[in-house]
């Protein structure tokens, strides 16, 4: 019989799963900030070209006279 013995998970391989656990939430939440990112960055930039469309559009606003001094 050579069954060899199973191993039993060590402290240094339970830390490796651990860390590889945790690298794993950590990747999937930053791949999901960069995509919320992105999502709105593309948004907010849209927006701003239509606020300086509208803003070209509208009529120019006339500046008030300046008051002449009293003598």
């Amino acid at each position: 019989m050579t069954d060899a013995p199973t191993k039993r998970p060590t402290a240094i391989t339970k830390i490796d799963a651990t860390n590889e656990a945790a690298y794993t939430l950590i990747d999937a939440r930053d791949s999901a900030r960069e995509a919320k990112t992105t999502r709105l960055r593309a948004l907010r930039l849209a927006k701003e070209e239509e606020d300086a469309k509208a803003a070209a559009a509208a009529a120019p606003k006339k500046k008030p006279a300046k008051k002449k001094a009293a003598e």
